[in-house]
């Protein structure tokens, strides 16, 4: 064999392997482009997901807000309520009867002690019995 058909076929099989690259090369390319538009794809679902639980937490925030200021507002209605309670027992002697009704039912009173010891009528009695009895297996 002679120095040009060994140069010759060392050109052929140097330009085989070129062709073999650039298809290895082009097959790469296209694998690339393929899993950076399946992660594309992913990224926009994510990026979807995100902004979607961002309005949950904002509606989450915003209920936790008003609620808070709700309760604010209770608190500052509810606070002079004791005080007021307080006042109406010692104001009307009647009330106070019924307070002490209701702790003598709790300490396990009748309707016949509530009408004796209180001065209450029957059905007050039994009214106060009825909201104040404690329930079975509650301890007060």
């Amino acid at each position: 064999m002679s120095e040009f058909a060994m140069l010759a076929a060392a050109l052929a099989f140097v330009a085989l392997l070129c062709v073999a690259l650039g298809i290895a090369c082009n097959g790469l390319y296209r694998n690339q482009q393929r899993l950076l538009a399946e992660q594309a794809k992913r990224d926009t679902v994510r990026d979807a997901r995100i902004k979607e639980l961002n309005k949950r937490l904002d509606a989450y925030l915003t209920g936790s807000i008003r609620m808070g200021e709700e309760l604010h507002e209770l608190r500052r209605v509810v606070a002079p309520l004791p005080d007021k309670v307080s006042q109406i027992e010692q104001r009307d002697p009647s009330s106070l009867s019924f307070t002490q009704a209701a702790r003598l039912v709790g300490m396990g009173a009748s309707v016949d002690d509530l009408t004796q010891s209180c001065g209450l009528s029957t059905a007050e009695a039994e009214l106060i019995s009825r909201l104040h009895k404690p329930k079975a297996g509650q301890s007060r």
